[in-house]
């Protein structure tokens, strides 16, 4: 049987290289992000339009932002949207919420998910 050796260097990268991914860069999250923005809005002055805006996304419950008309389905959902639940959201909207409002296929990409969270915790609630 062959044995792997690793480096503490090595390993120190590996792990530095997974927990950056982990995190992902808010700036490719922007760009990540212009396939919402169709639907929603972020920033100073965003305004709820098809979708609510997603400033202080991170943390909140679902269905709660003020003055958007949610689905039954979303209201009803009792989800919070932490990192694991957008993760698993973006990646299958009509999945994990049935009957929602959300008409998008979702974000198939790992690396694109952990971008656009990275981006979506950047904004802060108003």
């Amino acid at each position: 049987m062959k044995v792997k050796r690793f480096t503490i260097a090595g390993l120190t990268a590996l792990a530095l290289t997974s927990s950056a991914w982990a995190e992902g860069d808010a700036a490719a999250g922007a760009t990540v992000f212009t396939q919402c923005s169709a639907c929603h809005a972020v920033g100073e002055g965003a305004q709820n339009s098809v979708g609510p805006v997603l400033n202080g996304v991170v943390g909140r419950p679902a269905g709660t932002y003020p003055s958007y008309r949610y689905s039954s389905a979303m209201r009803k959902s009792g989800l919070t949207w932490d990192e694991p639940t957008l993760t698993q959201y973006l990646k299958a909207p009509e999945k994990l919420v049935p009957g929602s409002k959300m008409v998008f296929p979702g974000v198939a990409n790992d690396a694109d998910l952990a971008n656009l969270i990275a981006y979506l915790k950047q904004q802060p609630a108003e």
